[in-house]
């Protein structure tokens, strides 16, 4: 990266997995178009001054930091785990997971106190560690935690473990491997992050314009509708908008009204604006917006 073009910003990216596909997404539907190569860890933005570089999602905290990178996407979970000094731009919305202190079924710990002075197998070892201290001191023991890479949750049935520290999304291999949450660590979701001293401050805020009205097109759809000028103030409030409803004058005396609403309510709201008297009432997805 020593040959870097001081003039790009430089916008790490997880390199695979269901991550890179949800970052790819977004990043499409925010305007930043790029081609990648095959076999490529960097590719070029077409209109922007920026250049995309693919690293695995656990290192780019520490490009991040050390300002090898500008901006990245990568977990709560990782960022807090390593302790570099990131600035957290936004929330993404996606990867919501748990870090939790799993143990097996069979065993029926339901107080994590009873862990403490335990095995613990983690991919995790530095929240790990500060999770157990408190209860340890309490206890007057020492947990002994161990790091693995991968396949945690298989470490209590080899017999290497008395209970596991790892993420949990639907639970699947949690119960597969006869494990249940005893505790949380941590809750976590994929994030925006950025080396505080960049000098690309401008094109951070820019991306960030730009997610924030992609993330806020995927939540919200437009309902339009007409309603006469005694029951406004009853469909107003039933489509308040993110600030207020956009109301137009129309020739017979009446209104047309337009309002953004969440996507899992719109079917509710739409039977509620029936009910008060709105009539041609119409729902539009949203591509991309700016608020």
């Amino acid at each position: 990266m020593s040959s870097r073009n001081s003039d790009h910003c430089l916008f790490a990216v997880p390199k695979k997995g269901r991550l890179y596909e949800k970052v790819t997404d977004m990043l499409k539907g925010a305007g930043v178009e790029y081609h990648r190569e095959a076999r490529l860890d960097v590719a070029i933005c077409k209109d922007l001054p920026m250049t995309m570089v693919f690293l695995p999602a656990s290192d780019i905290p520490k490009y991040v930091a050390e300002g090898n990178v500008d901006i990245g996407v990568t977990g709560i979970d990782i960022v807090e785990e390593v302790g570099l000094d990131v600035e957290r731009v936004m929330d993404l919305g996606f990867g919501k997971c748990r870090l939790c202190v799993q143990a097996p079924v069979a065993n029926q710990i339901k107080d994590v106190k009873d862990l403490a002075g335990s095995r613990i197998v983690t991919s995790f070892p530095e929240l790990t560690k500060k999770f157990f201290d408190p209860l340890d001191a309490e206890k007057g023991v020492r947990t002994s935690i161990r790091f693995v890479s991968g396949s945690v949750e298989a470490a209590c049935g080899l017999g290497l473990a008395d209970a596991v520290v790892d993420l949990v999304e639907t639970g699947t291999t949690m119960k597969a491997a006869g494990l249940e949450i005893v505790s949380t660590v941590l809750e976590t979701e994929s994030i925006l992050i950025t080396n505080p001293h960049t000098t690309h401050k401008a094109m951070v805020d820019l991306l960030k314009h730009r997610i924030e009205g992609y993330i806020t097109s995927k939540k919200f759809v437009m309902v339009s509708y007409n309603c006469s000028k005694d029951i406004l103030d009853i469909v107003c409030k039933i489509t308040p908008g993110k600030r207020s409803p956009t109301i137009t004058n129309l020739t017979d005396g009446g209104h047309a009204v337009s309002g953004l609403v969440k996507k899992g309510e719109v079917v509710k709201v739409m039977d509620e604006l029936h009910a008060a008297g709105a009539r041609d009432i119409l729902v539009f997805e949203l591509s991309n917006s700016r608020m």
